[in-house]
Order: C-alpha cells, then structure tokens, then sequence
C-alpha cells in the first residue's frame, strides 16, 4: 500500500543515511513460512536477523557510553536517552497533527493527538527507574558530566515549541550545530499545535480573532479573553457528537500529562541534588521550578471557569 505524503511532511531520510529494512513478507508467505516450519519459529539466517535489522540493537547499545564507573550512571544515561526518543515521537506525533489539521482532516489530527497522550504516559513513567537514586549516589558521577545539561535538549525545545512554549534564549546554545540551530530557528517562528487548532476554528467558522491567528509566533502564548470564550462555548455542548468537544479533551489530556511529567522531573532534581545550582548554570531546582510553572493551552484551562 502506497502512504500519501500531506503537505508540509518531513522529507524521507536519504538512501544513504536510511537504516536497511528487512524484505517485505505478505499474509500468504507468513502462512507458508509457517507451515513449513511446522508452527515453530524460523531460526536459521544468512545474516543478521531482520529484527536486528529493522530495530538497530547493536547501534543502541553503542549509544550506551557511561563516563564513568559508577554503577548508577548506566540507568541515568539509559533513561534520559529513552526520554530522548520519546521526545522524537511526540514531536513526529504533533507535526502529524499539524499537517492533518491544515488539510482539515480532525479526526486524523485527534486521533496523532490521542495516539500522543499514551507516549506522554510512557515518558512520564520513565522517571520510575530513577527512583532510587540518591544524592550520594548521583554525586558518584554528577561531577564527569561536565556542563551537559536537559536544558541542552533540542529535541526537547521542539516539544516545548510545539505546545507553544517559546523562548529565542533557549535556541542560542545550538549555535555550534548549524542544521540544529537553523531547525530551531524555523520551528521558533513557525506555527504551534495550538496555532494551527485556531487556524483549524477559524476556517469552521468560529470566532478566533484575527490578531491571535497573527500574533507572534516567536513568544509563549498567552491567555486570550475571546479564546477562552470560543472554548468555553465548545465545552458548554459535551456530547461524543462534538467533534470540537473531543479536540478539546484530548489536547487537555496533553497538557495535563505534559504538566505531571515536568512536576516529576522537579521532584526528581529534588531528591537526587536538592537545591544545589545546576549543571547547565542554571540556579537548579528553584530554575526548573519556574519554568515548569508554564500553562500549556492556557485558553483551555482557563474556559472551565467560564462553563
């Protein structure tokens, strides 16, 4: 089956760079393979296996460098890459969205948006592997990470942009990776997920003003009076049959479970260092705790006084 690209889609990696697929098997060859092996696996390869192939596990245990002996920096490094390709996800999940609410396909763009809470979950259960690290433990080799930081995470930014949390500061220390920097340059500037949801109920009709559809797209949104209104009036019908209803919910479900993972990484600092200054120059807990202080969809939140 051949997928249709939507405008505005992320170009194919080049065959050069694009990891080796295992060769297609079909209904009726899985069948075949089947009975002749007599219900039992295939255990005999030429090569590498094709889950190998397709999953890269030799690559991403490469990945795992520990710079250090101690035997909690494993764990540490493990789940903030996992983190990392969280991230990836939910950004892939969003730009989706996106392009399926430009091409006025709702119910694609609420179904990428769902699809995206259960991998918000899955983030925020992340930080139950690094529960039992201590100061003590942490101190063990806090020190030989040097200046790396999570405030240095680019993929991180592009999540943080895309929920309309933006801020130039935050793209400046990706000047040294010229492709990065300049991905960060355009996704700054570029419509949120929010944006483009308000482009979506303008174009349906409602009320959206036309300075929100053209405000600054480089600054955190605020709250909008006439925003929180249009919202207000959408919640004031929550049957299923409402479909702007159910965009509603599930872009709520985002920002709660988005909010309860950067309340986690608060409690998490807390416990591992308490309030000593950060890696990245930051003050450290006090730092982190007003930056997680952020409302994501404010206009969302703010309608439920007004229902």
């Amino acid at each position: 089956m051949t997928t249709r690209r939507l405008p505005g889609a992320r170009p194919e990696a080049p065959a050069a760079i694009r990891p080796a697929a295992p060769p297609p098997v079909d209904a009726q060859l899985r069948a075949e393979r089947a009975a002749a092996n007599a219900g039992l696996p295939t255990v005999e390869f030429a090569e590498a296996t094709p889950y190998e192939t397709y999953v890269g596990v030799r690559q991403l245990q490469a990945l795992v460098r520990p710079v250090t002996d101690h035997p909690a920096e494993p764990a540490f490094l493990v789940v903030t890459q996992v983190m990392e390709l969280w991230f990836t996800l939910l950004r892939r999940e969003w730009e989706l969205a996106q392009r399926q609410l430009r091409a006025d396909d709702l119910d694609g763009a609420v179904a990428s948006v769902r699809r995206s809470v259960h991998h918000l979950r899955s983030l925020d259960a992340s930080w139950g592997s690094l529960l039992w690290l201590t100061p003590a433990e942490f101190n063990g080799f806090r020190d030989s990470l040097g200046e790396a930081s999570g405030f240095q995470s680019y993929e991180y930014r592009h999540v943080e942009f895309l929920l309309g949390l933006k801020a130039e500061s935050v793209v400046r220390p990706h000047r040294g990776l010229p492709v990065v920097h300049a991905d960060l340059q355009r996704a700054l500037a570029a419509p949120s997920l929010e944006d483009d949801v308000l482009a979506f109920l303008a174009r349906r009709g409602l009320p959206v003003p036309a300075a929100v559809l053209a405000r600054d797209r480089t600054v955190t949104h605020e709250p909008d009076p006439a925003v929180t209104g249009l919202w207000a009036e959408v919640y004031r019908d929550p049957r299923p049959s409402n479909e702007l209803f159910a965009l509603g919910e599930a872009l709520t479900d985002v920002a709660e479970v988005f909010t309860t993972w950067r309340q986690r990484h608060v409690t998490a600092v807390r416990r591992a260092m308490g309030a000593k200054p950060g890696s990245g120059g930051s003050a450290g807990l006090v730092w982190l705790e007003r930056s997680a202080a952020r409302v994501v969809f404010p206009d969302l939140w703010a309608a439920r006084t007004t229902v």
